[in-house]
């Protein structure tokens, strides 16, 4: 009986080593105060995933939620990297600093571990899933995950509805601060198209993290966006389960998440990277989940696994720099630049037409040629050329091929759009530029001109039947390539 308990625990060892080809720690920090522990899988699938334990910002429960879960997860191929990150202690830049750098070291490091540098989430904890729903939505596109998984998130800052000693170890003195409150109670900070695809997982019985006012707040702001996310929400656990087999749902939960995981799409590796530029029309007003039924989502259907389409649509925005909103002073414009395309569809121009906005109309072409040049650096000897003045910005590393599109027609006068504007003073300026940096233009405005029961009722956005009259329409360009 001894040598058989001893042989099935010298299988259940090689089974483990099987799974797990590598186990080593890297120090984030130069004091070695913050670690890295990486577990590289034998069969990698080219995913990985950052783990954050929670603790309640006090201490690190970095066994069942973190270390613990290495097996499981090595297991399906997914490389693991569990944070043991410095506690605020006043700071809370301290953690967030030492989770942004774990992803620039993966990523850095992505080709030398067997990982998709695009296949990188996070999973956090309790209070590590306050941390990681901060790096989700606050942080750079460059250190911010392609997927979130949270446990019984702390979301909320306001420690009225939330965990008390999350809140006040995590801001500090901020805590007075309505402001910093507000910024990091991170169902406020949500973005359309922006933030990560989510996965929360919760039990209804939670007394330590209210689930209503922090998991369901955060699944709530994604919704409402229009962001994919799911929550599972199971009767009984409490806090604090984790990987442990004491959950009750334990079972359940993990085929959850597996399932979730499996069928979370990657982008291949080598795809053509297509970067959706533009207004309320690229965003998706008025067409419900936009981020999966928008006209960039449409288009990446038509393409193919070949392409990997970004919505970078803000609605409202100009391409004037003096508009009323304009669109180079927003985030999505510095993570379509992070992004680093390899196509450009620039669709702007419609709120430009505004009386408010078009009394700026002098500066129209500066600020079409300063998007151009900020894109393409290398474009801006042509405008020099030209006797054109370009204005400098963040770069790109690529040379992108952009496409500009005219507005579809304003078959109605709504928000003071003006057709006319549109036609005789926004359309001749694109053309004009694409012409001087040889660009290639889509004229969105001929091919809709008979298409107004392919809009909503505000005859400016267009509806179903109008995003996929756009995608197919882009798609058709972009395949003459």
């Amino acid at each position: 009986m001894k040598k058989m308990t001893l042989f099935i625990m010298l299988l259940m060892s090689l089974t483990l080593q099987a799974q797990t080809a590598r186990e080593f720690t890297i120090p984030l920090t130069d004091k070695g105060e913050a670690t890295m522990v990486a577990f590289l899988p034998s069969h990698p699938s080219g995913r990985a995933i950052v783990g954050i334990p929670g603790g309640g910002y006090s201490v690190l429960s970095n066994t069942h939620e973190g270390t613990q879960w290495s097996h499981w997860l090595n297991e399906q191929g997914i490389a693991y990297f569990v944070v043991n990150y410095r506690l605020p202690n006043g700071d809370r830049n301290r953690p967030i600093s030492d989770v942004e750098k774990t992803f620039r070291i993966v990523r850095d490091s992505a080709s030398v571990w067997g990982i998709h540098p695009r296949d990188i989430g996070i999973m956090g904890f309790s209070a590590g899933g306050h941390l990681a729903s901060v790096i989700s939505t606050l942080s750079d596109y460059e250190v911010r995950p392609d997927f979130t998984i949270l446990f019984y998130p702390v979301i909320s800052m306001d420690e009225r509805v939330s965990h008390v000693y999350s809140c006040r170890n995590f801001l500090g003195e901020d805590q007075k601060n309505p402001e910093m409150v507000r910024r990091y109670s991170t169902q406020n900070s949500v973005k359309r198209h922006l933030t990560p695809p989510a996965i929360i997982i919760m039990a209804n019985d939670d007394r330590l993290v209210p689930p209503v006012t922090n998991g369901v707040a955060y699944y709530s702001a994604m919704r409402n966006a229009g962001n994919e996310c799911a929550m599972y929400i199971y009767p009984t656990g409490d806090h604090g389960f984790g990987v442990g087999p004491w959950f009750k749902y334990h079972d359940q939960m993990m085929a959850d998440l597996g399932n979730w995981l499996k069928n979370r799409p990657a982008p291949q590796p080598d795809a053509i990277r297509v970067a959706c530029i533009g207004n309320s029309i690229t965003d998706g007003h008025g067409i419900d989940m936009a981020t999966q039924h928008g006209y960039p989502a449409q288009l990446q259907r038509l393409l193919g696994n070949d392409y990997w389409v970004k919505n970078f649509g803000v609605s409202a925005r100009t391409m004037l720099n003096k508009g009323d909103f304009p669109y180079m002073n927003e985030r999505a414009w510095q993570d379509a630049l992070a992004f680093k395309p390899d196509v450009v569809v620039i669709k702007l121009g419609t709120n430009d037409s505004k009386p408010q906005n078009w009394q700026y109309a002098a500066e129209f072409k500066k600020d079409l040629q300063q998007m151009i040049t900020t894109l393409r650096p290398d474009l801006l000897n042509t405008a020099k050329k030209k006797g054109k003045k370009a204005k400098k910005g963040a770069q790109t590393a690529a040379k992108p091929e952009i496409y500009v599109c005219t507005p579809i027609p304003a078959f109605k006068s709504t928000w003071n759009i003006n057709d006319s504007v549109i036609v005789n003073g926004i359309i001749p300026i694109q053309q004009e530029v694409a012409r001087e940096y040889g660009l290639k233009v889509i004229d969105l405005h001929t091919l809709f001109a008979n298409d107004a029961d392919k809009v909503q009722g505000d005859g400016i956005h267009p509806n179903d039947k109008g995003v996929q009259r756009i995608a197919e329409i882009v798609a058709e360009e972009l395949k003459k390539k």
